[in-house]
């Protein structure tokens, strides 16, 4: 074995790889991974080529339809058809560099129809176009197309600040109006809390008035019931000049309090009376049309 070795009667190819053998200078056949043979001085091996897929990166400047000049990256995921590994070696001088031609006169041909934010919404279709019409061209060739991707698109950088700029103002913008509608429901929540507070304290108020009306009746019935001969003006007037007395005393023994000056004629002191009394009355009738 060692013999036919040296004598190169016998040569290996590595795992996904084809080696293209010719007799005289004319290919005589493909040899598969593992052990081959082929004559000495007769045969020789002309080339290998790589079965693996592989990826080519071709990046493309064009100009799109709104006058904006934009640069593609395309990545090709493109393989040797190990059927057709003949016409890959024999028919292509340089493979790279006929994908790259293939790719600019297609997306060239492609993008200045289309306005830069078609061009990004439509990349995938693009790529797909790539892909399809590589995949027809290149199989003439002996190469498969896998898949092409646009992996990047880059405008021009002024026209990028431009579209960052609008960006920007745009999310300002936004901001600006929620910030808007936050202080909006904040007021409208403070007016409802407002509205709410008042009508608590109206009630508060009725149920105020209403207790002292009471009050001052269940007096009354008391005191007339329990004295003969006493009308109830009189003990209207008397529970009148109590309570005056009373507020007058919590005025005396409140020390924050201002000076306070009231009448005191017997005149005014009647005009007073007649003043509180008919407050609770305007109180307890008021009280009366709430609870209808």
């Amino acid at each position: 074995m060692l013999g036919f070795l040296s004598l190169g009667w016998l040569f290996t190819v590595e795992q996904q790889t084809a080696a293209v053998v010719e007799r005289f200078g004319r290919f005589r056949k493909i040899a598969g991974a593992g052990l081959n043979w082929k004559l000495p001085l007769i045969d020789k091996v002309a080339g290998r080529l790589s079965l693996r897929v592989q990826q080519l990166d071709v990046h493309v400047e064009s100009k799109a339809s709104d006058d904006v000049f934009v640069v593609l990256t395309i990545a090709v995921q493109y393989f040797v058809i190990e059927d057709k590994a003949k016409e890959a070696f024999y028919r292509l001088t340089n493979p790279h560099q006929q994908i790259e031609s293939f790719v600019f006169d297609l997306v060239r041909a492609e993008v200045p129809k289309m306005t830069l934010d078609e061009v990004f919404q439509k990349k995938d279709a693009i790529a797909q176009a790539v892909k399809d019409d590589l995949s027809e061209t290149m199989d003439q060739y002996g190469y498969g197309i896998v898949k092409a991707l646009v992996n990047d698109i880059d405008p021009d950088h002024r026209v990028k600040d431009a579209m960052n700029e609008v960006r920007a103002a745009e999310r300002q913008r936004e901001a600006a109006i929620q910030k808007g509608e936050a202080a909006k429901i904040l007021r409208v929540k403070e007016a409802e809390g407002e509205a709410e507070s008042k009508r608590l304290q109206g009630e508060g108020l009725a149920a105020q008035r209403k207790a002292i009306a009471e009050g001052l009746r269940q007096s009354v019935d008391l005191v007339t019931a329990g004295a003969s001969g006493v009308d109830e003006q009189t003990v209207i007037n008397l529970l009148l000049l109590v309570q005056y007395m009373d507020t007058l005393k919590d005025i005396a023994a409140n020390t924050r309090s201002n000076t306070l000056f009231l009448p005191h004629s017997p005149g005014a002191l009647g005009d007073l009376f007649q003043q509180i009394r008919n407050a609770v009355l305007v109180a307890e009738a008021g009280s009366g049309r709430h609870e209808g």
